[in-house]
């Protein structure tokens, strides 16, 4: 165990037996005892510990109940269970193992086998755990590969476009923070996150004359242009994970509008699914802030007004009112994201 001595909770509503097992286990373990039920799952909820050693005869609350409402709980369902019990029946010691236990033992107890037991399943949990501890590293290395590889990826394609440096990071932790004040769950809001670095990656099918002209585009030209949120959801879509959907509607919706006059399907208010209409206000909102060949960066209160000035029209007028109270959040999370060194405070880039 990682620790010097495993904790054993003996559960009992007579003393006499509690006796008995702490005899035989204080030795080695750290006990902890209940003559009931319910202080039973009190102290396992408060202070879990490695193992539980329990009667299935009580009164108020029987061992069953005690095991079933252990499993249901995620803070104490991975707790072994043993039941000590001096029901010697087989469908008894079935009945226990369909609660959730993971071994029996009769009365009278014999000390080697309680010994014997204990270690077994004590050995087994801590393999768990560490295995579990294992998994958990693993998929969190994996899951921050994967958002740099996404980072990456929407960079790429924000290059393409003449678009230098963080700005597909800065957007993504502005959307983040938007869904959170918006009151989705926190699994959407980090699902918008690492997906809405990709949200451009359509405009790597865009031709580089359309892409990179400085002058007004032509008509042809924007419905040029106006193509690389389907290109973008033609390439995300062709992946049937969770994170990809989230990316290819992403880059479907960013550009249409709260009034129906956005592209490319021209939907309107609350047929825009949120993480586009979220997206949307993060990416005007750090492509105004942002220094591009073709403008200077714009103050945040000049882009705070031009945003409240797309509420109802451009912008859902609900996200709108968030996104503004979110001010000093955002000018925290561009001033951590900087492109150029050299402006490094609020007042500087307001």
């Amino acid at each position: 165990m990682s620790r010097d001595k495993a904790s054993i909770l003996v559960v009992d509503d007579t003393a006499a037996n509690i006796d008995v097992l702490v005899g035989i286990l204080q030795p080695d373990y750290r006990l902890k005892v209940a003559l009931d039920g319910p202080t039973a799952l009190k102290i396992a909820t408060r202070t879990p510990p490695d193992l539980i050693l329990l009667d299935i005869m009580m009164p108020q609350m029987d061992g069953l109940e005690v095991c079933l409402r252990l499993k249901s709980d995620p803070a104490t369902s991975a707790i072994p269970v043993i039941f000590v019990t001096a029901l010697g029946e087989v469908s008894d010691e079935a009945a226990g193992l369909a609660v959730g236990a993971v071994d029996y033992i009769s009365k009278p107890v014999n000390a080697a086998v309680v010994r014997a037991r204990v270690a077994t399943h004590l050995s087994l949990y801590s393999q768990a755990r560490h295995l579990e501890s294992l998994v958990q590293t693993r998929t969190a290395e994996l899951e921050q590969t994967r958002l740099h590889i996404i980072q990456c990826l929407g960079r790429a394609a924000e290059y393409k476009d003449n678009q230098t440096g963080l700005h597909v990071i800065r957007m993504s932790y502005f959307a983040h923070r938007l869904a959170q004040a918006a009151g989705l769950s926190e699994r959407h809001c980090q699902l918008i996150l690492t997906a809405a670095p990709m949200h451009d990656i359509g405009k790597i099918g865009i031709p580089d004359q359309i892409l990179k002209k400085q002058a007004r585009l032509d008509s042809d030209e924007w419905q040029v242009m106006q193509r690389h949120p389907e290109l973008g959801a033609g390439i995300l879509g062709e992946l049937s994970s969770e994170l990809m959907s989230m990316a290819s509607t992403i880059a479907l919706t960013h550009h249409e509008r709260w009034d129906g006059k956005g592209y490319p399907r021209g939907l309107s208010g609350t047929d825009i699914p949120i993480e586009g209409r979220i997206v949307a206000i993060a990416d005007v909102f750090d492509a105004l802030t942002s220094e591009r060949p073709y403008k200077p960066a714009w103050s945040i209160s000049k882009t705070m007004a031009q945003i409240k000035s797309g509420r109802g029209s451009q912008f859902d007028p609900d996200l709108v009112d968030r996104f503004i109270e979110l001010e000093p959040d955002l000018v925290a999370i561009r001033n951590r994201y900087l492109d150029s060194p050299e402006i490094a405070s609020t007042e500087e880039i307001r």
